[in-house]
């Protein structure tokens, strides 16, 4: 469990940098997001936390 708190301060560091360098790129993307079928946003959503899973049981 020591791993949790070094894990979460590194997807803030790498989803902070986005709105950081590049706020009006960010904004647009967001715009562009919000405006996805909800079924897309879903299966974007199931396939990233697959991904993310399978990193975790490989490293």
């Amino acid at each position: 469990m020591d791993w949790l708190l070094p894990a979460l301060a590194i997807v803030l560091i790498v989803e902070g940098i986005g709105p950081l360098l590049f706020p009006n790129k960010w904004r647009n993307y967001l715009l562009q997001i919000s405006l996805q079928p909800t079924n897309q946003l879903r299966q974007i959503g199931g396939v990233l936390v697959i991904i993310g899973v399978l990193l975790l049981m490989y490293f």
